[in-house]
């Protein structure tokens, strides 16, 4: 079998699948992220309930971040400068003790999600595929070569500067740029600047707020787009859940991409270059699947 840890800012999902249908998970738990000790425990168990019942040969883990995900440079496993308290500089791979027994792959949650659409899920079959998480944080991971394309520290679009929408004053929450992409279309912006997460927006007010955060997304899109030429861009996370948004993005897309003619990848216009994640809330643990499985034909 094939384990698969992702471990988010607010949960941690654990599955193991079977090699000979790597799709379909044969066990699944899931439960809150707490203390680091606490959450390491329970990811133990739930491996070693998964090895009474037959031979672990690979581990992937997904994990919020930032991460070191470089094997052989210093720190690799460690969660490092996270906001989330008590996370700080923690060990998780070294924690896992089912990772000193059998090949190890760690990922960042976001490429994880990223490498499980390409290759299963709404990029299945292409080359070049990013999937954003637009929650708490903001992130991008990609695809790129059929490779995951990703080190410590990079990519790091959540961060990018944006241009502002006409309507929009708001100063931004990011407390390192303000006003970057995170810091004015992420979870607690949406909540600091209108007091309301983005699914419970009034009829009255909802098309224009949607707006507001679509320009942004779009802009994202478009970016992305124009440094990999990523033929299908995943947007996923909770953000993504509010009724229209996507919609939103999407007719917000050619006007700051420029549409046809404009000089970038065509893919860029294409009617389903921006999409909902293919393995809905899964994407992140099924690529840490992908990801073993990988290291193991390796």
């Amino acid at each position: 079998m094939i384990v698969g840890i992702e471990t988010g800012g607010t949960k941690v999902v654990c599955g193991a699948v079977d090699e000979a249908r790597p799709r379909e998970l044969v066990d699944e738990v899931r439960f809150p992220t707490t203390t680091p000790e606490e959450t390491i425990g329970r990811i133990n168990a739930f491996v070693a309930d998964v090895e009474q019942r037959g031979e672990v040969r690979a581990l992937g883990v997904a994990s919020f971040g930032p991460v070191n995900v470089e094997p052989g440079a210093a720190r690799y496993g460690y969660v490092t400068g996270t906001p989330k308290q008590g996370w700080s500089h923690t060990d998780l791979l070294g924690g896992i003790a089912l990772a000193a027994r059998v090949p190890t792959v760690m990922l960042a949650d976001v490429g994880s999600a990223a490498v499980g659409e390409q290759r299963w899920g709404a990029g299945a079959g292409l080359d070049r595929v990013a999937y954003a998480t637009i929650g708490t944080g903001i992130g991008v991971g990609l695809v790129v070569g059929g490779r995951l394309l990703h080190g410590n520290g990079y990519p790091e679009l959540g961060h990018i500067l944006v241009r502002k929408h006409p309507d929009d004053d708001f100063e931004g929450v990011c407390p390192f740029h303000g006003d970057c992409l995170e810091g004015l279309a992420s979870g607690p912006a949406v909540l600091a600047r209108w007091g309301a997460d983005a699914s419970s927006f009034s009829d009255d007010v909802r098309d224009a707020r949607l707006d507001v955060l679509a320009f942004y997304l779009a802009q994202l899109a478009a970016t992305t787009s124009y440094a990999v030429g990523v033929q299908r861009f995943v947007l996923g996370g909770g953000v993504m859940s509010s009724p229209g948004l996507l919609d939103a993005v999407r007719r917000r897309l050619p006007q700051v991409s420029g549409g046809p003619g404009a000089g970038h990848a065509d893919s860029l216009d294409a009617d389903d270059f921006l999409v909902a994640p293919g393995l809905g809330g899964h994407s992140g643990l099924l690529g840490a699947v992908v990801a073993a499985l990988d290291l193991l034909e390796r």
